[in-house]
């Protein structure tokens, strides 16, 4: 893989997007390689990933306009499926995914955060969609999940309107991400995050994102059946009985076994 490296430390997985030279801008070879690192994924044994992008200024950057400028329809129809492919595809990941925004993320880069389930970014990070300044619309899912996430069409459609720039300060204030960090700690305080995540019962956690990914599609009456559904499938594990034999011992130390 020469554009999307994968470390396994211990319990998390992190995949680094790493075209540096490009502000990791997003090109047909990288969401390739993306999508066959996470196919990739051992789930036994990686409980939760943290992306992020290599250098110091960008996490990613946007799609590789380079790439695009003379594509056709039918071509950036095919290259706006595989991107929304994949970013579905993070979105319904089985295990928790943190993005770690080092930089920028504009464009391409903003919607595959948008797909993350956990988004925590640097100081000097910078987000928006700016395809309108340059003749498109977002291709990535960036003019449906923005709303969703911040929970306001009128500010998504200012973002996605007016292609300006969001700062790290507002970008929380509105809900984009969920915490700060100075540059040099984000990925440490990233891979901190996913350490504690993935020191839970993995099928729980695995359950509780699907509750919640599913269950914002569903009337409140649907979705909370399904919530019941997915809370007792619970008690046919091995890490439900560890997980409260421990607490009644008053154990620290649990063992979940993913079963």
């Amino acid at each position: 893989m020469s554009f999307v490296q994968f470390e396994a430390k211990d319990q998390v997985g992190l995949i680094t997007i790493n075209r540096p030279e490009a502000l990791n801008a997003l090109n047909r070879a990288v969401l390739s390689e993306l999508d066959h690192v996470l196919d990739q994924v051992e789930l036994e044994s990686i409980r939760c990933l943290v992306i992020t992008g290599a250098g110091e200024k960008a996490f990613i950057a946007g799609a590789d306009v380079a790439e695009m400028c003379c594509m056709s329809e039918e071509e950036s129809t095919v290259f706006s499926e595989t991107g929304n492919q994949l970013f579905s595809k993070i979105e319904t990941f089985p295990i928790p995914v943190i993005a770690a925004i080092n930089g920028y993320a504009l464009g391409g880069g903003n919607e595959l955060a948008l797909s993350c389930d956990i988004r925590i970014c640097s100081e000097n990070a910078i987000f928006g969609q700016p395809e309108a300044g340059l003749g498109i619309t977002p291709g990535f899912g960036g003019t449906q999940r923005l709303a969703r996430v911040i929970g306001s069409t009128s500010k998504a459609k200012e973002i996605l309107f007016t292609c300006r720039n969001i700062k790290a300060e507002e970008a929380k204030e509105i809900g984009l991400v969920s915490e700060i960090y100075p540059r040099e700690s984000l990925l440490d305080e990233a891979l901190k995050m996913a350490a504690r995540i993935a020191s839970q019962a993995p099928i729980a956690i695995r359950q509780i994102k699907r509750a919640v990914n599913e269950g914002l599609d569903m009337p409140i009456h649907e979705a909370l059946r399904h919530e019941i559904t997915l809370f007792s499938a619970c008690f046919a594990t091995d890490d439900q009985k560890e997980g409260m034999q421990a607490f009644l011992e008053k154990r620290k130390d649990k063992e979940f076994k993913n079963r």
